[in-house]
């Protein structure tokens, strides 16, 4: 899974890096959670988005920290619903990152939840 290509910068030996980390394009390991899902009307094809900020921005609106903001957007195409992503969930990401209108973007990505936010 590592990118051991002098230069690639996508992440530490051993660890994933946070969404703020991220470089302009590439392939990448990250860090971030879930702060909102869009689901596509069933007369548009089949694609299911989630925006990743860092694990340290509070999901539920609070202040992010400082530094903090930036914005990842993952893309599962020919998809309505990917289990297990939701807002609030923390994951792990691989993937080759673009840019699509002006956001970082990874187009079907490898996912792996990290912990879920409980619901009362």
């Amino acid at each position: 899974m590592a990118d051991s290509r002098p230069g690639s910068g996508s992440r530490p030996e051993g660890g994933a890096v946070p969404v703020s980390r991220l470089p302009e394009r590439g392939r990448v390991v990250c860090d971030g959670h879930i702060e909102s899902v869009t689901y596509m009307p069933a007369n548009q094809n089949a694609a299911f988005t989630a925006i990743v900020t860092d694990l340290d921005v509070p999901p539920s609106g609070g202040k992010p920290a400082p530094g903090a903001g930036r914005r990842l957007r993952v893309v599962w195409l020919g998809r309505r619903r990917v289990p297990g992503i939701e807002a609030g969930t923390a994951v792990r990401l691989e993937g080759m990152l673009a840019q699509s209108h002006g956001l970082p973007t990874i187009f079907n990505p490898r996912y792996e939840i990290l912990s879920r936010q409980e619901h009362e």
